[in-house]
C-alpha cells in the first residue's frame, strides 16, 4: 500500500491548490515544500508586488489631491514602510493557506522532495535528514525562478532580479530595467510612481509583445507621457558595475551609447525548476527547462504529473491553479473533465495605466485566417471613468465576422484587471455579440465600455 494516494510537491498556487482539490475528492494528500507555502505568487510575486504597486497608486493620488477638490501638503513615503506592508500581506496570506492545509487534512511535509523512481519521493529536511515516501500519483508544482543572461548575472546589490526588487534598501535615483513584460512593466512602474528616472529596455520591437499591438502601443505612449524613457529593439550588451552605480552598454540599429543608473532590474523571462527534483529517475522528459506534458498534465511516467510553471507558459498563477484542478479530478476519475484552453485565459498588468486581455489579439486572429470586425471604446466617452479622473484608456474586442464569435479582448485603463474576467466568461459559455448587446450592463460603471465596445464592433455604439 502506499503512504497516500496523492503527493504534491510545492505549494505554490498551482500545489496547494491541487492538493486541496484532492481532499476535497477523498484522496490521501499530502503536501511538500521547502521553505514557504504559497510558494513565489503569495510570497514573492502576485500578491506581495500588489500591495507595493497600492501604496504607488495612492502615493500618485495624494500628489494630485487637487483636482479632486482635496489638500494635501508635505507628501512624502517612507519606503521601508511600503515594504513591510507588503511582506506583512504575503505573510498574511501564507498563514492563510496553513489554514486551508490544516482544514482539508493535507499532510505538510517540509523539506525538498525529489523523486525516486515511480510512485516515489525521497524528502530532505533542512537538517539533512532524509526520509522516503510512496504515493500512488505524484504532481510536481515545483515553479520557475528568474531567468539569467550569461554574462548579465544579477548580483542582488547593484544588479537586481524581482526579489531584491521587492526589498529595496535604497530608493534609487535613477533605474534601468531589463524588459517590458509584466514583471518588467511593473516594477518600472512602481519605481517612477515614488520619483525615480526610470529607463526600460526591450529587445522586441514593442513593449508588452505578447499583447495586441494597438494596445502595447497606447501603454507605451501613457507611460512615456508620465515620463518614462523606453527603447526597443534594444540589446544590453553589457553592465559594468561601479562602486554605487551600474553603467549599462546598450545596442539598438548596430550603434551603442552607455547609461549609468544607480540600480538594473532584470526581467528578461523565467525558466523552469527542473533540475535536481528526480526526473532522472523517470521517463519524463524536460524541454527549453520546462516538463513536457499532455492536456491532463501527465509526464511520459505513469502516475507523475508537472503543473503550473513547471510545465511551461503561460506562466500566470491562475493557469497553475487551475491545471492542478484538472489533473486532480482526471487522476480521482471526475466526470465531464475538459482541457484547460489557454486561449480563454486572461493575463493583466498592474502597472498604470492597467493592462489587461484574453483571447486573440487582432494580428493573431488574421493570422488564423478570420475575417474580423474590431470594436473600440475610448474611456473618454465613459462618465464613471471621467468621474475617477481616469479619462485615459480604451477597451477593444474583436469578433469573427462570420459566426459572431468573441475571439479576443483588449484594454488599458483604470481597473481594467477587474473587467477583463467579464469577456473570459463569455468566452468560456462561446458567447457571441448578440447576447452580450443584449446583455444589461450597470450604470455608471466602466463595465459599460466593454458593451460599447462590442456595439462598436458591428457599427451600434451609442456613446461615441
Amino acid at each position: 500500500m502506499a503512504d497516500y494516494d496523492l503527493v504534491v510537491v510545492g505549494g505554490g498556487p498551482g500545489g496547494y491548490v491541487a492538493a486541496i482539490r484532492a481532499a476535497q475528492l477523498g484522496l490521501k494528500t499530502a503536501l511538500v515544500e521547502k521553505e514557504h507555502l504559497g510558494g513565489i505568487c503569495l510570497n514573492w510575486g502576485c500578491i506581495p508586488t500588489k500591495a507595493l504597486l497600492r501604496s504607488a497608486e495612492v502615493y500618485r493620488l495624494m500628489k494630485h489631491a487637487d483636482s479632486f477638490g482635496l489638500s494635501a501638503q508635505d507628501i512624502k513615503f517612507d519606503l521601508q514602510k511600503i515594504v513591510q506592508r507588503s511582506r506583512d500581506v504575503s505573510g498574511q496570506l501564507t498563514k492563510g493557506i496553513a489554514h486551508l492545509m490544516k482544514k482539508n487534512k493535507i499532510t505538510v511535509i517540509d523539506g525538498f522532495g525529489k523523486l525516486n523512481g515511480a510512485g516515489k519521493l525521497q524528502i530532505e529536511a533542512k537538517d539533512g535528514k532524509k526520509t522516503d515516501i510512496t504515493a500512488k500519483n505524484i504532481i510536481l508544482a515545483t515553479g520557475a525562478r528568474a531567468r539569467t543572461i550569461p554574462g548579465l548575472e544579477a548580483d542582488g546589490k547593484l544588479i537586481w532580479t524581482y526579489r531584491e526588487a521587492m526589498l529595496p534598501d535604497v530608493m534609487p535615483k535613477s533605474l534601468l530595467v531589463v524588459g517590458s513584460g509584466a514583471i518588467g512593466i511593473e516594477f518600472a512602474s512602481f519605481y517612477h510612481t515614488l520619483g525615480a528616472d526610470v529607463t526600460v529596455v526591450e529587445v522586441m520591437d514593442r513593449i508588452m509583445p505578447v499583447e495586441d499591438a494597438e494596445i502595447s502601443g497606447l501603454a507605451r505612449k501613457q507611460l512615456e507621457k508620465q515620463g518614462m524613457k523606453i527603447q526597443v529593439s534594444t540589446n544590453v550588451k553589457a553592465l559594468k558595475k561601479g562602486d554605487n552605480n551600474v553603467t549599462v552598454v546598450l545596442e539598438a540599429g548596430g550603434k551603442t551609447q552607455e547609461i549609468t543608473v544607480d540600480r538594473v532590474i532584470l526581467a528578461v523571462g523565467i525558466v523552469g525548476n527542473v533540475e535536481n527534483i528526480g526526473l532522472e529517475t523517470t521517463k519524463a522528459k524536460v524541454e527549453k527547462t520546462h516538463v513536457v506534458v499532455n492536456e491532463w498534465s501527465e509526464t511520459a511516467e505513469k502516475g507523475v504529473y508537472a503543473i503550473g510553471d513547471l510545465a511551461g507558459a503561460p506562466w500566470l498563477a491562475h493557469k497553475a491553479s487551475h491545471e492542478g484542478v484538472i489533473c486532480v479530478e482526471k487522476i480521482a476519475g471526475v466526470k465531464d473533465v475538459h482541457p484547460l484552453k489557454t486561449e480563454q485565459i486572461p493575463g493583466c498588468t498592474y502597472c498604470h495605466p492597467q493592462v489587461a486581455s484574453v483571447g486573440l489579439t487582432e494580428a493573431k486572429a488574421k493570422e488564423q485566417g478570420y475575417q474580423v470586425k474590431v470594436g473600440r471604446f475610448p474611456f473618454m466617452g465613459n462618465g464613471k471613468a471621467i468621474a475617477l479622473g481616469e479619462a485615459e484608456g480604451l477597451v477593444k474586442t474583436i469578433f469573427d465576422a462570420k459566426t459572431g464569435q468573441l475571439l479576443g479582448a483588449h484594454m488599458i485603463g483604470t481597473e481594467v484587471t477587474e473587467l477583463i474576467q467579464g469577456y473570459a466568461v463569455a468566452m468560456s459559455l462561446e458567447t457571441t455579440e448578440a447576447e452580450l448587446m443584449h446583455t444589461v450592463f450597470p450604470h455608471p460603471t466602466l463595465s459599460e465600455m466593454m458593451h460599447e465596445s462590442v456595439l462598436d464592433a458591428y457599427g451600434r455604439a451609442i456613446h461615441m
